[in-house]
């Protein structure tokens, strides 16, 4: 970690006072649960945006520090960190990577208070005044994507399986719209709880057999994806469907161990084998502040670091607030153009985050982004 930036825990936030002024965000980030094996490249990707923050001089003369609070324990148990630091003033703004299911927790105790960019994949819908989701909702995750490979694999019977929270079930309402666009229907649907075991998951296994699918859209996440690839494998399952995910990152697909069925594939917003310059540019500079052997950035750190980005720029022109303005502010400040706009980004050596997702299939323990 770079010694210019400072990583506080919520104790410290919360008890120790602040030493000097600055701007600063409490970074939810998954460091346990589901999710938890994502925790480490997201931290990196906030850590580079930050040092990158202070590099140029911080946002209006001031440092950006980050208060990690861990997104990966139960909902109420992370806004009610959350709640209390802003109860003590010990942040200004919330980002965050995690999951839906903690985002709404979240987003309830953050409303009307503080600014709070949440930046992975998320169930779309309304949002409270203040909050900035800047990544995809399912419609636009998916678009596409289900009729591509319907067609490409002359697919007709797509299973849906999902965590049981509100992130799956809004992606399977997308999903069962895009199968029946694509002339195909869907045959079974699942929502497991999370933490579901290889042994329990048996009878579903059973019934994708019977359903006689041959496509599976998989909205899982984390360790229970890495689970139920496992289970798949062993099945011999893995072989006989195409598999799509809206979750799947490198680092699940390392801790499953990688997969060579040519059939499996992810929709996501960034890859590391994406030959776009941003994101060469991007591994780069990682590597040179990092070393070799650091996490690589996944999508949802990539996506952190631009969230983390356009969090400094907002506040360098006075608009992280939370206000039903903010998203208009990011708006202007994503699309517009303008010397005003040029000095908000001066901060963010890759300029502003491009929008879009990708579609690849899994090689081995990497990813082919196709589209």
């Amino acid at each position: 970690m770079s010694a210019d930036v400072k990583l506080l825990e919520p104790l410290d936030a919360l008890y120790l006072p602040r030493e000097a002024p600055a701007l600063r965000v409490g970074l939810v980030v998954p460091q346990s649960g589901p999710l938890g094996l994502t925790g480490p490249s997201a931290l990196d990707g906030a850590l580079l945006a930050a040092h990158e923050v202070n590099a140029g001089g911080g946002v209006r003369g001031l440092p950006l520090e980050l208060v990690l609070v861990d997104g990966g324990g139960a909902p109420a148990s992370v806004a009610g960190e959350v709640a209390r630091l802003l109860d003590a003033g010990a942040v200004d703004a919330v980002a965050g990577c995690h999951s839906s299911d903690v985002h709404r927790a979240v987003e309830a105790v953050t409303a009307g208070r503080a600014a709070y960019v949440f930046t992975p994949p998320h169930e779309g819908g309304p949002r409270l005044p203040g909050v900035l989701c800047t990544g995809a909702d399912p419609v636009r995750q998916l678009d596409g994507v289900v009729e591509r490979l319907t067609a490409r694999h002359r697919l007709h019977r797509w299973a849906l399986v999902g965590n049981d929270y509100i992130w799956p079930r809004a992606v399977h309402r997308a999903a069962e719209a895009a199968v029946a666009r694509a002339g195909a229907g869907v045959v079974l649907e699942r929502h497991l709880p999370f933490g579901t075991t290889e042994r329990a998951l048996e009878p579903l296994l059973d019934a994708l057999r019977a359903s006689r699918a041959d496509a599976l859209l998989l909205s899982l996440i984390g360790a229970d994806l890495v689970r139920f690839n496992r289970a798949l494998r062993r099945s011999g399952l893995d072989r006989r469907l195409v598999r799509l995910s809206g979750a799947l990152e490198e680092n699940s697909l390392l801790a499953y161990g990688g997969d060579d069925t040519g059939t499996l594939y992810a929709a996501m917003p960034s890859f590391v084998s994406l030959a776009e310059d941003r994101r060469l540019r991007l591994a780069e500079r990682h590597r040179a502040v990092f070393g070799p052997y650091a996490p690589v950035l996944d999508a949802y750190a990539v996506g952190l670091y631009d969230g983390l980005h356009l969090a400094a720029a907002l506040a360098s022109r006075g608009e992280l607030v939370p206000s039903g303005g903010l998203a208009r502010a990011a708006a202007r400040l994503l699309h517009g153009e303008g010397a005003a706009v040029r000095r908000a980004w001066a901060r963010a050596p890759l300029g502003p985050p491009r929008e879009g997702v990708h579609l690849a299939r899994a090689e081995g323990v990497g990813f082919t982004v196709l589209w």
